[in-house]
């Protein structure tokens, strides 16, 4: 026994860095689903419990940190987090937050039970790792990644803390399915009404070296942690907000062989110029990973900042929402 604890203290750093499982496979094509149940765990957010539309089915599996891209009115296509249990195969659980003007939100928030829609995935841009210590920290709606991430590691016997925060308990979704707090499991829920805006020296405030730190949330607040996050330290976050541009050079896309060529400004994405003059352009993340923007490439040199989670060749697309190119540069899409 002393011998294999032996060696289990030899390989855990190794393991530690093992994604749990083997990836899910993103099934091809669309995934008919039904709305089962529509919950509102707080007032300006709907929860979706989605079932197989074809009886019979089995829904992929998902590992914590998925999400679906989920096909709605019109073709409007949004990422959302799956933040029910892993485990069940029989269901999907999303939860949407309406914002305002918000074409995504306002179509999600419109469902009620009985209605289709269709999901693509799941697919993986926030993989959760094995750790030997963890910090999560959720910041309003992103506490649907976190969720089920925090019960894997609280069934797991991992130690780990848990900060969620909100601007006050009535608009924190979920507050009721939060593990309790035990000798490995340190939870924190913090509105802002009663504690004030979170520090990030405070919630990064003695952490065990090696400590995998996820968050999601407001961009700021993942700025505030990434910058501040011990170097030894694992950092992971997602974001559902576009990030800005802040080393952009304006360069030029033309819009098929013959179409109209639009100017990208430097402080801009391709994306936002297109839509001026393609408003049906399809999209979803805005962060370069599910690949709805991704058009083919005719000619030119991009600067490709795209990390789709299926993986694509070089040199034969265009990630619309987040790549560019260089100052001058003019690209031609299939588009």
């Amino acid at each position: 026994m002393l011998a294999l604890e032996r060696l289990a203290a030899r390989i855990e750093p190794a393991t530690a860095r093992w994604r749990p499982g083997h990836p899910p496979r993103v099934p091809d094509g669309d995934l008919p689903v039904r709305i089962a149940r529509v919950e509102r765990p707080a007032p300006d957010v709907a929860a979706l419990t989605l079932v197989p539309a074809r009886p019979g089915t089995t829904l992929p599996r998902w590992q914590p940190g998925h999400h679906v891209d989920t096909v709605l009115g019109d073709g409007v296509v949004r990422p959302y987090s799956l933040c029910g249990d892993p485990r069940d195969r029989s269901s999907y659980r999303i939860a949407v937050r309406r914002v305002p003007g918000g074409t995504g939100s306002a179509l999600a928030h419109a469902l009620a039970a009985g209605d289709t829609i269709a999901l693509r995935g799941p697919r993986n841009a926030f993989p959760f790792t094995r750790a030997e210590h963890y910090l999560f920290v959720a910041g309003g709606i992103g506490i649907t990644p976190i969720l089920p991430m925090v019960r894997a590691a609280h069934a797991a016997g991992r130690p780990f803390r848990f900060v969620y925060s909100g601007r006050n308990r009535e608009s924190m979704p979920f507050l009721d399915e939060l593990p309790a707090a035990s000798d490995h499991a340190d939870v924190l829920v913090r509105p802002d009404d009663e504690y004030g805006r979170p520090d990030a020296a405070e919630l990064l405030d003695g952490i065990a070296p090696g400590t995998a730190v996820y968050v999601c949330g407001p961009a700021p607040l993942i700025a505030a942690l990434r910058g501040r996050v011990p170097p030894a330290s694992p950092f992971f976050s997602e974001r559902f907000s576009p990030p800005t541009v802040s080393d952009g050079r304006r360069f030029e896309v033309r819009l098929g062989p013959d179409g109209p060529v639009v100017t990208v400004p430097e402080d801009e994405s391709a994306l936002d110029a297109v839509l001026r003059v393609r408003p049906e352009t399809a999209y979803s993340c805005r962060q370069g990973f599910c690949g709805t923007c991704r058009v083919g490439l005719l000619s030119g040199t991009p600067d490709d900042r795209d990390r789709p989670t299926g993986g694509s060749p070089r040199g034969t697309g265009f990630a619309l929402c987040v790549s560019r190119a260089d100052e001058g540069e003019r690209l031609v899409l299939d588009l």
